[in-house]
């Protein structure tokens, strides 16, 4: 194959999600959602990571339930971290994955936070608000940056009127270790291989 078609690829894939998230944005919700899973189907769990990421943080959105939403949102976290991990020999035309991350991280952890703080797990989503905070440091002052930012400064201006946490710890029901969630370690942060 040659070069110029190999690069091919990729750009239709993310062009092809890129045409499901415009039928969302117009109100199409259900049908969003059939035609991104679709893709998700096509693309598998192992596909690119860069496709994952960015079709599971989509997914998301149209999902009814927090739950849900927050398991696909997991998904793009665990697709960016293999993004970042993969570097420019392992991405098809030579792309730096650690610098596509970093524009991701912000709202991926945006998103987190919002999800677990709609599930009622505020010290989760603090964590989460952190780490969209500190990735924000990467964005560019432009429309799609000040509006990551904007969403950060309203979900701490929230979770700051939510009190003090009412969580016990994560979902499911365990309580969280001896030296919180906190941890670098990143105890709150997603399963490496989704069930």
């Amino acid at each position: 194959m040659a070069k110029g078609q190999e690069q091919a690829a990729p750009d239709a894939v993310l062009t092809r999600i890129g045409q499901v998230a415009m039928l969302h944005h117009a109100g199409d919700r259900e049908e969003a959602r059939l035609r991104f899973l679709s893709l998700w189907a096509e693309i598998g769990e192992h596909g690119d990571p860069l496709h994952r990421c960015t079709l599971a943080h989509y997914l998301a959105d149209t999902q009814d339930d927090p739950g849900d939403e927050l398991a696909w949102d997991l998904r793009a976290l665990s697709a960016a971290e293999e993004l970042a991990d993969a570097g420019p020999a392992d991405r098809d035309g030579g792309e730096d994955g650690e610098l596509a991350a970093r524009a991701l991280y912000p709202s991926l952890h945006l998103n987190l936070a919002a999800d677990y703080d709609r599930l009622g797990h505020r010290e989760a989503a603090r964590l989460h608000l952190r780490r969209a905070r500190t990735a924000a440091g990467a964005l560019s002052f432009d429309r799609y940056g000040d509006r990551v930012r904007a969403a950060i400064d309203r979900l701490a201006r929230r979770l700051a009127d939510a009190g003090p946490p009412a969580d016990a710890g994560p979902p499911g029901g365990a309580g969280p270790p001896a030296d919180g969630p906190d941890r670098p370690d990143g105890w709150w942060g997603p399963p490496r291989q989704w069930p």
